[in-house]
């Protein structure tokens, strides 16, 4: 486009937007709902992955060493252990630091097994896999290892939480495209409406020779601007209370740990800002079809 042509478009644009202000303000506001409550449901969704990864990665396999083992038979144990391409960390925990933990946790229940032994604990590996949701193959497998008496996960706990997990996302991704379709109807349909006030100009415009894309560049800016405008002010609105959630989420629910700020702004603004201007345009271009042709 011309120098001259792109500066008529923009100033077309602009004023097109003043004349119109109340559509404007319309158009504006459905953006800020929709994207508001698309933008409100990712919040959702981004802290809700982030607790359930959270938990995955602290879910762990304990390999319990046979108390008539050798010592030959507990290094081939370990080594076997540590090049298994499936695990990304092996920690060995003697009977006597599992005695302790438990005397941690347990206090006085358990006097009367301080000397080794009385102590019933066998001495154990616990380890991490690179993959949480391979926890339950890989401790089969490990429970045929020799020298394995017996290997815990947890396997009722790890397989409903990542049930559950596999279900939340399920459910998110499926909101999160409803409310999507429902914000390309919504801002699509407003922008029509804008579209089909001014029908007779663009007629009158069509009818002097003015080229299709020479009347479409500045409803194609405008509705640009629309989205810009709709997609920055739910962002705006989302950094504040998301701001004031952490706080109170750091003060009342210590244990609970939420994505931070700068990261959830990063990802709302990759998605929203391309939704909101893309929507906009596109909307604003595809609705005067029906106007171009005369």
């Amino acid at each position: 486009m011309p120098c001259n042509g792109f500066f008529y478009a923009w100033g077309e644009a602009l004023r097109s937007l003043n004349r119109n202000k109340w559509m404007t303000i319309a158009s504006i506001g459905v953006v800020v709902v929709t994207l508001l409550m698309l933008g409100g449901f990712m919040l959702v969704h981004l802290n809700l992955n982030h607790i359930t990864e959270s938990v995955k990665s602290q879910v762990e396999i304990v390999v319990y060493i046979e108390d008539t083992a050798t010592l030959a038979e507990r290094n081939e144990l370990r080594e076997r252990l540590v090049a298994h391409s499936a695990l990304a960390e092996v920690r060995f925990v003697s009977r006597d630091e599992a005695l302790r933990r438990m005397k941690e946790k347990l206090g006085d229940l358990v006097e009367g097994y301080e000397g080794s032994e009385e102590n019933p604990l066998p001495d154990s590996f616990e380890l991490r896999t690179h993959n949480p949701e391979a926890v339950g193959a890989v401790a089969e497998e490990l429970a045929r290892y020799p020298a394995v008496a017996k290997v815990d996960y947890g396997k009722a706990t790890v397989e409903g939480l990542f049930q559950a997990t596999r279900a939340v996302q399920l459910v998110a991704l499926a909101l999160m495209i409803g409310l999507a379709v429902t914000a390309v109807f919504l801002i699509a349909h407003t922008i029509r409406m804008t579209v089909f006030i001014r029908r007779r100009e663009i007629m009158i415009m069509k009818y002097v020779g003015a080229t299709n894309w020479f009347i479409r560049w500045p409803f194609v800016l405008e509705g640009l601007l629309i989205g810009l405008f709709g997609a920055i002010l739910p962002l705006a609105g989302l950094y504040y209370i998301y701001r004031v959630s952490l706080d109170w989420v750091s003060a009342n629910l210590m244990f609970l740990t939420l994505v931070p700020l700068p990261l959830v702004m990063v990802e709302l603004s990759k998605y929203l800002i391309p939704l909101g201007t893309g929507l906009g345009i596109l909307g604003s271009a595809f609705s005067m079809d029906r106007f171009l042709r005369v």
